[in-house]
């Protein structure tokens, strides 16, 4: 069976990356992309886009409506990217989104869309394997190890901090222990955000620079002792086996999936 897929995002670095995947894969087919700026072109038309002779539409919708697909893909922005695919799910195509930065309350819309229409979802902070393995790891350490601070790294054209990532590896570890109040009582910043976030006592910290792609550490403290446990992405390449794994992993599920942690095997 060949994999009808969409992808919105094509001028974007996970974009290419994505259309460079779909295209190799045999058992996928690429059969739209959706780009604000190229309403009516082809692939073939972008400049250093693959010469494909695929259709761009501008308006989701209409892509959605024009072109028969099983599933779409999002690399896009927080606020295109929650758009894009609520559209999606409504015309029961199925929907895997690499875009970080969505509220809970839009993520609770998605997943009352999805559950209706009984169409499947995946949503991943992040694609890289070895960055879920990362996160699942980190919420068996807080475990033994529960005072934690996280620092993620990412290039600096990324619009949300923390990232989804960070956010998401919170989640777990909050899962894992119980909410705790670290550092000296009397701690005070002499610089407003010198400790970073705070999310249930666990603080969070983003570095955003050029030449960074995604990077994250997670640090546990004990007497005597420290664990960190990291992961890092030096290309885009590394989260393309996440993205193949959702597409045929969405294909089976009826409802959103929140991690990739929560498909692999």
């Amino acid at each position: 069976m060949t994999v009808k897929v969409v992808i919105a995002g094509p001028r974007g670095k996970m974009g290419r990356e994505a259309i460079n995947m779909v295209t190799s894969e045999k058992t996928f087919e690429l059969v739209a992309c959706i780009d604000r700026k190229n309403n009516g072109k082809k692939l073939s038309d972008m400049e250093g886009l693959p010469d494909l002779y695929v259709p761009v539409f501008d308006n989701p919708e209409v892509c959605f409506e024009e072109v028969q697909a099983d599933v779409f893909v999002d690399l896009t922005n927080p606020e295109a990217g929650f758009r894009n695919t609520r559209l999606a799910l409504k015309h029961s195509i199925r929907a895997v989104v690499g875009t970080s930065g969505f509220t809970p309350e839009q993520i609770k819309e998605l997943e009352d869309i999805s559950e209706v229409n009984r169409i499947g979802c995946i949503i991943a902070p992040n694609f890289a394997v070895g960055a879920v393995l990362m996160m699942q790891f980190a919420q068996m350490a807080a475990k033994y190890l529960p005072d934690v601070e996280i620092i993620e790294k990412h290039h600096d054209q990324k619009l949300d901090a923390p990232s989804g990532s960070a956010v998401k590896t919170a989640e777990m570890i909050k899962d894992t222990r119980e909410s705790k109040k670290q550092g000296n009582p009397d701690e005070k910043e002499t610089m407003a955000g010198a400790r970073g976030a705070e999310t249930d006592g666990i603080r969070i910290h983003s570095v955003r620079l050029p030449g960074l792609v995604a990077h994250q550490e997670v640090l546990f403290g004990g007497p005597g002792q420290t664990l960190t446990v990291k992961h890092d992405s030096y290309n885009r390449q590394s989260f393309m086996d996440g993205v193949k794994l959702s597409i045929n992993k969405v294909m089976d599920l009826d409802r959103l999936v929140y991690g990739l942690e929560n498909i692999l095997e």
